[in-house]
């Protein structure tokens, strides 16, 4: 076939870019002079969040989950007919209600399925974690799916696509649109071993995509490709297979590229192609718009990420019956279950203290700039469990925490989210440091004058291990590749030529260590059992348990001049949200007057900020000027939080810490408000106390200073208040 570059007009370009919102502006079905659109949305990355809801906090989200996404997509349906929905993979895995509930028994029906059919799905492309359990299980609990599911590169032991499609033709008012599947061909890598995965054969992506472009043919208008895999190789840099770069320079007939894989945001657009990708969760949806002449040719298109913070989940989602059944299925498990009479089961184990520090930057994790208890339990855990000399380990999440008190499985899975199981694996000390080096390379390199360290955003938190068994130093003075000083081995430094035993996760293994050459050895021995059930054993024989930290590691090379009021100044600011946290860029004393300016300038536009986040929340002056906030408003801002709080009137004001708020958001005062500061008497969970307050149409004010009587952590700064909730 002659391939659709030589039949594709030129796009024009667009007199007024689309915003980014919520509520795009409509865009109509048909316009004049023949001329049509036609919106794909894009999911992909789910995994399993199908609520919006973090099982292992027992917290609803505000800003993820697929009930929010079928808020906006129905959103858009209503706005243009002519609207298709695909998804890009990793959708059945990733909750504790997917891993260790459904996924397990495959033959049952599946929440994430269920919920996909009922958002109606044109498409889904294959992921690497749907391989997680296996070829069958996967093809099990994909087969319950009301639309096709594509994979054009893999094609099992019989020869025949795994899936049984590798591309499928959508058709909306006359336009016949191609959507491509293909999932990155590096699954054995993490996969390897498991039911059917080695029997399978991976063609290189940009390889399956043009033959199906050329099976197609001229039976299409429009081609869009589903790649599940970021823009660049993860593994074959030179041959490109696991690249959605390599795909589109080999066939730039393709009008739409959605990505996925890595959790980060594409937006782009290359010649004629736009290019799409999101976050992980449900936290953005791509949404594609293409606009063709009245012969079905593009002659514009375009690409938004949309984000979903502050969209409202769709009750119709969480209301079907599998789907509520499973939500609190997951929630009632984690809480430990009940017995045969009914009577709860007792926790897994206990802490003595919760093992975390408290982050001094917003946003900067603590866990990732110093050794902490979380990381020295898992990694004595695999030491325990191996046998081996050293363990490494990875803070999958920055927020990973264990509370003082009673463990549940919630709280294991917040520690360790993934079902790994553990590898021994013989190494130099040569390797060794060559594996160190390339977790240290997340760092960026620290400059004179920067105030706090931080990350490179092309390396996501999973990829940085923490090492037990060796004492060792990070330098980040240094650029990478030269920041690991000073490894001691039992008191000795460790020298290139000795030998040693390692424990790590079977992905790392794969992922990392064979994939990229940094070790020559194989696995001497695998856990029958995976890492998180290994936690669970340890607390049931240890609790209570008490945080220990050995402080092995350390950061050198860095001032951070934190004697400088500056700093101090800067710091406040960023913890009170009115600077963005500098995560991927230090920010530097050279900057302070910018700094400043900016912080300030951000003052004079918000009132309340939670966690960093600024919240819509009326004020009020008294006759000396001091303000006040209402509080149906704070405890709106506060749902979901370790602060939230509820509000009701039961011939006074009652408030139930603990709890989240009930009634809906109030309208904002369109003027400032002002009245005369009185005494109130209200109920805080179950005790009368008294406030100053002011009231203005029916509803009470507080001060900042009486918040602290309702459990809530705050402070003013250039007269926002700044709310911490943890």
């Amino acid at each position: 076939m002659k391939r659709r570059t030589l039949r594709k007009l030129a796009a024009g370009v667009m007199a007024a870019a689309m915003l980014a919102t919520m509520v795009p502006a409509a865009l109509a079905a048909e316009t004049t002079g023949g001329e049509k659109t036609i919106t794909i949305l894009g999911t992909s990355d789910m995994h399993g969040n199908i609520w919006g809801f973090s099982y292992e906090d027992n917290t609803e989200t505000t800003n993820n989950g697929m009930a929010r996404l079928y808020t906006y997509i129905q959103q858009v349906r209503a706005e243009n007919p002519n609207t298709i929905l695909i998804d890009a993979g990793d959708d059945i895995q990733g909750t504790i209600m997917t891993d260790d509930l459904y996924n397990k028994t495959p033959e049952e029906p599946h929440p994430v399925m269920t919920a996909m059919n009922y958002m109606g799905y044109d498409a889904m492309t294959l992921g690497n974690h749907e391989f997680n359990w296996g070829i069958p299980t996967m093809q099990t609990i994909l087969s319950q799916a009301e639309f096709p599911v594509l994979a054009a590169n893999v094609t099992g032991a019989d020869g025949e696509l795994v899936t049984g499609a590798g591309w499928t033709i959508v058709e909306r008012d006359g336009v016949k649109v191609a959507i491509i599947g293909v999932v990155t061909p590096d699954v054995p890598i993490w996969d390897g071993g498991k039911d059917g995965i080695d029997d399978a054969v991976y063609e290189a992506a940009n390889v399956a995509v043009g033959n199906a472009i050329d099976e197609i043919g001229d039976q299409a208008d429009v081609i869009v490709v589903s790649a599940h895999m970021g823009m660049y190789a993860e593994f074959d840099e030179e041959g490109g297979s696991d690249s959605a770069q390599k795909i589109l320079d080999d066939n730039p007939e393709i009008d739409v590229l959605q990505v996925a894989h890595n959790h980060v945001t594409v937006n782009e657009k290359q010649g004629e192609t736009v290019i799409g990708g999101v976050r992980n969760g449900g936290r953005e949806i791509a949404r594609f718009d293409l606009t063709l002449d009245a012969d079905n040719n593009v002659v514009d298109s375009t690409v938004t990420i949309v984000d979903m913070e502050g969209v409202e989940p769709s009750q119709e989602i969480r209301e079907i019956p599998l789907v509520a059944e499973a939500h609190q299925k997951t929630i009632d498990y984690i809480a430990g279950g009940t017995d045969e009479s009914g009577e709860p089961l007792p926790p897994l184990g206990s802490t003595t203290a919760k093992f975390q520090p408290e982050n001094e930057i917003r946003g900067i994790p603590a866990g990732r700039v110093m050794d902490t208890a979380v990381m020295d339990l898992i990694n004595q855990i695999q030491l325990e469990n191996s046998g081996a000399d050293v363990s490494a380990a990875a803070l999958f999440k920055d927020t990973s925490d264990l509370p003082e008190g009673d463990i549940n499985y919630g709280n294991i899975f917040d520690i360790y989210k993934f079902d790994n199981t553990l590898y021994r694996v013989k190494v130099t000390g040569a390797e060794l440091k060559a594996y160190m080096e390339w977790s240290a390379e997340c760092y960026n390199q620290w400059q004179e004058g920067d105030i706090n360290i931080s990350f490179d955003p092309e390396y996501p938190d999973y990829l940085y291990d923490m090492f037990a068994g060796v004492d060792y130093e990070i330098d980040l003075s240094k650029p990478k590749g030269e920041r690991i000083q000073n490894v001691m081995f039992q008191g000795e430094p460790l020298q290139d030529d000795q030998e040693l035993t390692l424990a790590v996760n079977n992905y790392r293994y794969s992922s990392a260590l064979k994939s990229q050459g940094l070790i020559a050895g194989t696995k001497e021995w695998e856990s029958s059992n995976s890492i998180r059930d290994m936690i669970v054993a340890y607390f049931a024989e240890h609790s209570p348990v008490a945080p220990t930290v050995d402080d092995n590691w350390k950061i050198v090379g860095v001032d951070l001049s934190e004697d400088d009021p500056r700093r101090a100044e800067l710091v406040g600011y960023i913890n009170a949200g009115l600077l963005d946290t500098p995560y991927a860029e230090s920010y530097n004393l050279s900057d302070y007057d910018a700094l400043v300016a900016q912080a300030k300038a951000n003052a004079e536009t918000l009132t309340v900020t939670v966690d960093g986040a600024a919240k819509d929340v009326a004020t009020a002056t008294d006759a000396n000027g001091e303000t006040y906030y209402r509080l149906r408003d704070l405890a709106f801002a506060l749902k979901g939080t370790d602060a939230a709080f509820n509000v009701e009137w039961n011939g006074s004001v009652v408030v139930t810490t603990g709890a989240d708020y009930a009634a809906e958001a109030l309208a904002l005062p369109e003027a400032a408000q002002s009245s005369e500061a009185l005494s109130l008497t209200l109920t805080v969970d179950g005790a009368s106390i008294s406030q100053p307050a002011v009231l203005i149409d029916g509803n009470y004010y507080l001060a900042s200073g009486s918040l602290a009587a309702l459990g809530v952590d705050s402070t003013l700064v250039e007269g926002v208040l700044a709310i911490a909730t943890k």
